[in-house]
């Protein structure tokens, strides 16, 4: 298991390498996706801090901070991270599916989804919200769409 910000560096150097970086937006889905697939497939966390519902979307609060300068410009790719090839084959198979997506599509996908929907509930849609989703949430969700 890795932190937020070493998973979220290893997607920026994934998308840079594929020829499509991701702005701060793309890459808290793409962190969102990581983790809860993750959690279904493997039954444990991918990192350990939590996923907030935002307005936007699901959003690790941590990571959203370090790119908040980059606001909806790409972001470069992070020296030193190495990615490691058990990790580097779940966020390949990630890109595979969310990756051509762009921060606007992975945004209304995450919105029609239970884990996002369900934390948000009773929550206005243009009220901002610290509200977590589970990790609970997303293993069970997800893990109902593999079986599915």
């Amino acid at each position: 298991m890795g932190t937020a910000s070493n998973i979220a560096a290893c997607l920026i150097n994934l998308s840079n390498e594929k020829r499509d970086p991701v702005s701060n937006l793309k890459l808290q889905k793409l962190l969102y996706y990581s983790q809860a697939w993750h959690l279904a497939i493997f039954k444990q966390p991918i990192f350990t801090e939590e996923i907030e519902a935002w307005v936007h979307g699901p959003v690790v609060p941590e990571v959203f901070r370090t790119y908040r300068a980059n606001k909806w410009a790409r972001i470069s790719s992070v020296e030193g991270i190495i990615i490691p090839e058990s990790l580097r084959s779940h966020l390949e198979e990630v890109w595979g599916v969310y990756g051509s997506l762009s921060a606007y599509d992975l945004e209304r996908l995450t919105h029609s989804e239970d884990p996002w929907k369900n934390a948000r509930a009773g929550i206005a849609p243009d009220v901002s919200s610290h509200v977590v989703i589970t990790k609970d949430s997303m293993r069970d969700y997800y893990t109902s769409r593999l079986n599915g």
